[in-house]
């Protein structure tokens, strides 16, 4: 059977792949493990037209154990992990597919603390999952009872509103927010730097999330960048953990670029933690190299959000993060936060005078091409022993300065081939090659 927790939580197809009978065992399993009769979970959800209906399911579930559901609405999942860290409630749940498409939607379980899941606390919600049935409900007088919490989300709210008074910006933003649950709170926050915020792709209405737009798809933002004429741009995703930087000529920063701006801003500051810097293996080696120019250490880990805390918890690391946008910073939250990095690259802006587009010069990336090849049969690939020579030929043909990482996608029916080495056409035509190669040998 296999296993339903990914990288990120369940995920799947709303109402195909991910029903509502899956959401109510959740709840009731989430209630049985960490919540117990008469305790408390709370739930939030991104801005997709199942959202409700996964949120009802939920609740019914964790009820009908006696755990009572408090419910906030739509919210970032970054102001959900806050809101459970700061309050009484033994887990959260945010329903949320963060970047995929609206006819995807997930289900993600936070500790009382916050946190994403371990993985052996995973293992046990999917067995008591798989018999849901079996756990002994509560009696009529003692069923748990949802509650109306919308205004937990002003704990988010005054956190990150505290954080943004600090930078004290003039600057000209333009915020993309996907058309998710980062509608709610950017503009406020960000307006709060003192910095004059247009904010685009801010009307939800349940099918448009990260439509064309947000972290994803940036190209529309850097259009408006350079439209309006503005200092700089940032995408969020889906579900506001993710952020995507444009400069002013509507270049796109990536993850990466940001996470050397933090951290070479810190490095130099005295401010980065053991001088270390958590990424994954998808991170560039263009980013290694300067950090490690600059006096610091890359510690590097599977992809995941969750694992990129984990490995800073264990090396006393402030800074980590992705690529794609996630990015930690330990001081000011447990998980990725867009709002809390664009304040932090705002900062740096405002510190040093410099424009994104200078910061991010001082980072020079290695040429790297990613592909996402939907695979029927995603866990097969190291069983393939033409796939694996395939890729040890690309690896001799890259020489020292390439590599190839080649995985299963964790939210996707997907591949993902990465191919990066210091010669242009050549990381492009090995992508290619193996992309297509993947096709064919797991479909």
């Amino acid at each position: 059977m296999p296993r339903l927790f990914g990288t990120d939580g369940i995920r799947g197809i709303a109402n195909i792949d991910l029903k509502p009978t899956l959401a109510y065992a959740l709840g009731r399993a989430t209630a049985h493990r960490l919540a117990g009769q008469g305790g408390c979970i709370v739930v939030g959800q991104d801005t997709r037209r199942s959202g409700d209906m996964f949120v009802a399911a939920i609740v019914a579930g964790a009820t009908s154990l006696g755990a009572d559901v408090h419910i906030v609405g739509v919210v970032p999942t970054p102001a959900l992990a806050h809101i459970t860290g700061a309050g009484h409630f033994a887990a959260g749940i945010m329903v949320s597919a963060s970047h995929n498409p609206a006819r995807d939607n997930g289900l993600k379980v936070l500790d009382e603390h916050g946190l994403k899941l371990d993985d052996e606390i995973e293992d046990e919600l999917e067995q008591f999952i798989w018999r849901a049935e079996e756990l002994q409900g509560a009696p009529a007088d003692a069923l748990g009872r949802m509650v109306d919490a919308h205004d937990l989300i002003d704990l988010y709210l005054d956190h990150r509103l505290g954080l943004a008074r600090r930078v004290k910006s003039e600057l000209h933003l333009v915020v993309d927010c996907a058309n998710g649950s980062g509608c709610a709170v950017a503009e406020r926050i960000l307006s709060a730097t003192g910095a004059r915020v247009d904010v685009i792709f801010n009307e939800p209405d349940g099918t448009n999330i990260n439509c064309g737009c947000g972290a994803t798809a940036p190209t529309a933002l850097a259009a408006e960048v350079v439209k309006r004429g503005a200092d700089v741009g940032f995408a969020l995703d889906g579900d506001a953990d993710r952020l995507i930087a444009v400069d002013a000529s509507g270049c796109v920063v990536d993850g990466d670029a940001v996470l050397g701006i933090l951290a070479l801003d810190r490095i130099a500051r005295d401010r980065l933690p053991n001088g270390a810097l958590v990424v994954s293996v998808l991170s560039n080696g263009g980013l290694q190299r300067t950090v490690e120019a600059a006096g610091g250490q890359i510690i590097r880990t599977p992809v995941g959000d969750k694992n990129i805390l984990e490995a800073m918890l264990v090396n006393g690391a402030g800074l980590g993060g992705e690529k794609s946008g996630h990015v930690i910073v330990l001081e000011h939250a447990t998980s990725g936060d867009g709002i809390v990095t664009a304040l932090e690259v705002m900062a740096v802006m405002s510190r040093t005078g410099r424009s994104l587009a200078e910061l991010a010069t001082q980072i020079p990336m290695l040429p790297q091409q990613q592909r996402t090849i939907p695979a029927r049969h995603k866990d097969q690939w190291e069983g393939d022993p033409v796939l694996h020579r395939a890729i040890a030929t690309a690896e001799s043909r890259l020489g020292s300065s390439g590599r190839v990482l080649v995985r299963p996608s964790g939210t996707e029916t997907a591949i993902r081939v990465m191919v990066e080495g210091s010669d242009t056409a050549l990381v492009a035509e090995l992508a290619d090659e193996l992309a297509v190669l993947a096709e064919e040998r797991l479909n």
